[in-house]
């Protein structure tokens, strides 16, 4: 393994950290806030150390898959470390765990918070923090395509693990056009957020701000009650509408604006997908009405957003769902576990896989019914490779496992069971907020430096993946 060629592609890691760091020290500059120093510090870190890799190390036009797998999960790990830089100089409430869980929560887009005063933040500290979902959003599918490259025909790891095989039928290009496919709809579905949000009444700062944490499926917000804080209808209908279409696959959007067959009203997987979120939806509602807990349009209004934003994995909230009946808790744990497509900018289990799952589920059952025929799953008339089910099953098995160890080392830490079971699950499917002391409305300031560890730890599997990681450790041996 060359080790000039992996620094030199994670000082591109910290260039495009150092770039919105700059930006955020402007804003505290102009501002005169308490961040300017911190920002202007981290950003000089970030740049000094990223440009002279590029300027010594010599490029190589080849990169093997080990050395390509390294440099993307080293690239997070170092991108969550230069994350925490300018919460720790600049103080308030983050510890150095506490600066961490943050860091790492809004790269992996998980929206998972310790602050407990959000607004006090300085507005270059909250707009780094925003950008750290636009960076993490943006870079798990544009960063990985762009400098793993394919070599000899060979599809590397961490490609077919972001990008199912189900979804990979919606990116016939060679890696560059995919590169510039998903930029330009990431791009546009930020801008286009910002300006519908600014029509309804939402500031400048505070729309651009919401559109990083929407389109990557994050969920941080600059304001302690999130979305709630609005009580805007028109503000929840947008950010409702972009929720939706950054959990689908961007290969389907781009599809759909370039009238090509593969889009969002062609793809079963879309459509099941958006199908399952209202079915959620219609549950939700009608539970909120009838228990009396609101009447029939607010229970609407309530259950459509929670169920979509945990079902995309943001986790932007309107209300605190603590004290919903029980069963639209349930509701919401399933959209917490099932998670947004392959393809988007979430992380997780992935819809796709639930999908499959399903699938080979029925195959099964046909299966005991009619013992010596053959059944084969089909997606959008093309057959699931059989392959693909072992690896979808084997990778829900460790997903559980994970689940099910951080579960039981939070409760050995004396935290109540559902808010380690919630935030268990939330973490590690990158969703963001779960139930009781960590709800929708709440934060995870009160849970040990340990406990904020493992839960971390539990963001950066769900991002990277469980495959990914288990790799790596392969390499090294």
């Amino acid at each position: 393994m060359k080790k000039e060629i992996i620094i030199k592609h994670l000082g591109v890691v910290l260039l495009l950290n150092g770039v919105f760091l700059f930006i955020s020290f402007l804003i505290s500059f102009f501002l005169n806030e308490s961040s300017t120093v911190a920002l202007l510090f981290s950003a000089l870190i970030c740049g000094i150390f990223g440009v002279f890799p590029l300027i010594f190390v010599e490029r190589t036009e080849h990169i093997s898959f080990n050395e390509g797998l390294t440099i993307v999960v080293l690239g997070w790990i170092i991108t969550c470390v230069v994350g925490m830089l300018p919460y720790l100089m600049w103080g308030g409430e983050f510890t150095l765990t506490n600066a961490w869980f943050e860091s790492v929560s809004g790269f992996t887009t998980t929206g998972s918070t310790i602050l407990t005063e959000i607004e006090s933040l300085p507005k270059g500290i909250l707009f780094w923090r925003s950008s750290t979902h636009w960076i993490g959003g943006i870079g798990v599918i544009l960063f990985v395509l762009l400098i793993l490259p394919r070599s000899k025909g060979q599809r590397i790891t961490i490609y077919n693990t972001e990008i199912s095989s189900l979804s990979k039928m919606n990116f016939r290009y060679n890696t560059r056009k995919i590169v510039h496919i998903l930029a330009v709809v990431y791009i546009s579905l930020t801008l286009l957020e910002t300006i519908a949000l600014m029509v309804f009444g939402m500031n400048f700062f505070d729309a651009i701000n919401h559109s990083f944490a929407t389109i990557a499926t994050g969920g941080f917000s600059t304001k302690n009650l999130s979305i709630a804080e609005y009580n805007n209808l028109g503000i929840e209908v947008i950010i409702m509408v972009f929720m939706i279409l950054s959990g689908n696959h961007f290969g389907l959007i781009y599809g759909t604006i370039m009238l090509k067959k593969e889009n969002l009203f062609r793809s079963s997987l879309a459509r099941t997908f958006v199908s399952v979120l209202l079915i959620g939806v219609l549950l939700v509602t009608l539970k909120l009405y009838l228990s009396g807990t609101y009447d029939l349009l607010t229970s609407l209004r309530y259950a459509s957003f929670q169920v979509i934003s945990l079902g995309t994995t943001t986790g932007f909230a309107t209300v605190d769902t603590i004290h919903w009946p029980i069963f639209t808790q349930i509701i919401l744990i399933y959209f917490t576990i099932q998670c947004a497509m392959s393809g988007s900018t979430s992380g997780g289990l992935k819809f796709d896989r639930v999908y499959i799952f399903f699938k080979l589920l029925g195959k099964q059952i046909k299966l005991l019914k009619h013992p010596n025929s053959v059944f084969v799953s089909k997606f959008d008339g093309k057959r699931i490779d059989e392959k693909l089910e072992e690896q979808t099953l084997v990778f829900i098995v460790l997903y559980v496992a994970v689940f099910f160890a951080t579960t039981i080392i939070l409760t050995a830490m004396d935290i109540d069971g559902m808010t380690a079971f919630s935030a268990s699950i939330a973490t590690l499917g990158n969703v963001g907020p779960g139930f009781e002391n960590v709800s929708s409305l709440g934060n995870f300031a009160s849970l040990p430096d340990f406990g904020k560890f493992v839960l971390s730890v539990n963001m950066l599997l769900g991002r990277l993946e469980i495959f990914n990681i288990l790799a790596l450790i392969m390499i090294k041996k």
